[in-house]
């Protein structure tokens, strides 16, 4: 699976929220769950673990001239609400 980002908002968490999206990816290589998100374009949240921490990642699925890859737009920690999910299928 490829991934791609924006440098400028990847510094710009990593300073903000302590992770860059390139670190962040790791989550999408784990167990997470998937839920579709009502956006045009469409994207996904994924929510799961980067170490101990549990994650909410929005994402896109985009193509280019070597075939599809995945566009990270942001993450936050996981809400109250989001954590509650993630164990209805975890746990």
């Amino acid at each position: 699976m490829r991934f791609d980002w924006d440098n400028h908002k990847s510094q710009l968490l990593q300073q903000n929220r302590g992770y860059s999206l390139e670190e962040i990816s790791v989550v999408l290589a784990g167990d997470y769950v998937e839920q579709v998100k009502r956006d045009d374009p469409e994207q996904f949240i994924a929510i799961g673990y980067l170490g101990n921490t549990l994650l909410s990642v929005i994402y896109e699925i985009r193509y280019d001239e070597a075939g599809e890859y995945v566009w990270l737009v942001t993450y936050w920690k996981s809400t109250k609400r989001e954590q509650e999910i993630y164990e209805q299928y975890f746990y």
